[in-house]
């Protein structure tokens, strides 16, 4: 069978798992590996002088570990068996992706503070890295919408992005990329000068799946002419990338977010993405949900038509 016809297979199969399962809690997992190797790392490297240059070896060692090794073993098994590698690969794909079940903690954040906000706070901790122990209701809605909205970008369509740019391989070193920054790339004084190097790649990475996001969440929802919007407080964000989804979903939902936060006994400042201060309901939540399902139904059905296709007239 033609390659990129088992691309295509692989990616429909492992799209249509992470929608129906989520994550698996009862299997293993290479991203909980991935935390496991970035966790040993910075118990042993993440001391003493010269952390900018120890971080940076293992920030390198990994990314450049998880391409090389796929990269590698990966064409040795579709050339060994077919079905072995789509099986495989298959759930590679599927690990990698993160649509249903960020959508699921979400839900379940908006139905524990309708039953107290003790039960928000907590359940919002699931999902941020912020003190969440001090958050008002509001806070805690908008927190979770806020993830939401990146989470699309950071576990939708940066993987898929970078599934069409290096394949299997190229997801497998985004998520390596991403974890990276989602434990050492704080700007504190414990990862400042350690996990330096992996925000870095990791704003790299997600420079154009940020604004691509963005982009078919205005289209999706019929807020073209809100661009300007999203140029205007997408960039306003202290992070390069996070303002633009946040924007969107913003626009689309006639709301603000943004504002300091604690994040590990520090205050961050953080410049507001909209204008109309209100409290969210239910249905905001709902209707933001909507749209992540939009964008990411239209992206992976863009792609496995851009698959076959090319399998049909090239393959």
């Amino acid at each position: 069978m033609d390659s990129v016809l088992i691309s295509g297979i692989v990616l429909l199969i492992g799209w249509i798992l992470d929608r129906l399962f989520g994550d698996p809690i009862a299997m293993p997992h290479p991203i909980v590996w991935y935390g496991k190797l970035i966790a040993w790392g910075e118990r042993r490297l993440n001391k003493g002088q010269h952390r900018l240059c120890r971080g940076a070896f293992w920030t390198i060692v990994l990314v450049g570990g998880i391409y090389g090794l796929s990269s590698y073993l990966l064409p040795l098994l579709l050339d060994y068996s077919e079905v072995l590698y789509v099986v495989v690969a298959s759930f590679l794909v599927f690990t990698s992706l993160s649509g249903k079940t960020l959508i699921t903690e979400v839900r379940l954040v908006f139905e524990a503070v309708d039953r107290s906000l003790e039960e928000g706070r907590l359940q919002v901790a699931r999902i941020v890295g912020r003190d969440t122990s001090e958050l008002t209701a509001q806070e805690v809605r908008t927190a979770a919408l806020e993830t939401l909205a990146e989470n699309l970008s950071d576990g939708i369509i940066a993987p898929l992005f970078w599934w069409a740019v290096l394949g299997v391989e190229g997801m497998l070193t985004y998520k390596m990329i991403n974890t990276l920054d989602s434990m050492i790339g704080y700007k504190n004084e414990r990862y400042l000068y350690y996990g330096r190097l992996a925000a870095r790649l990791d704003d790299v990475a997600n420079y154009i799946p940020a604004r691509l996001t963005a982009v078919l969440m205005l289209l999706v929802s019929g807020y073209g002419r809100k661009f300007g919007f999203l140029i205007r407080y997408g960039r306003a964000h202290c992070s390069p990338n996070s303002g633009y989804p946040e924007a969107a979903l913003a626009a689309i939902l006639n709301a603000r977010f943004g504002g300091s936060h604690l994040y590990f006994g520090e205050w961050v400042d953080k410049p507001y993405i909209g204008e109309n201060e209100r409290d969210f309901t239910t249905a905001d939540m709902e209707r933001a949900v909507l749209v992540n399902f939009k964008v990411e139904l239209f992206v992976v059905a863009l792609l496995l038509l851009g698959t076959f296709l090319f399998s049909y007239f090239f393959g």
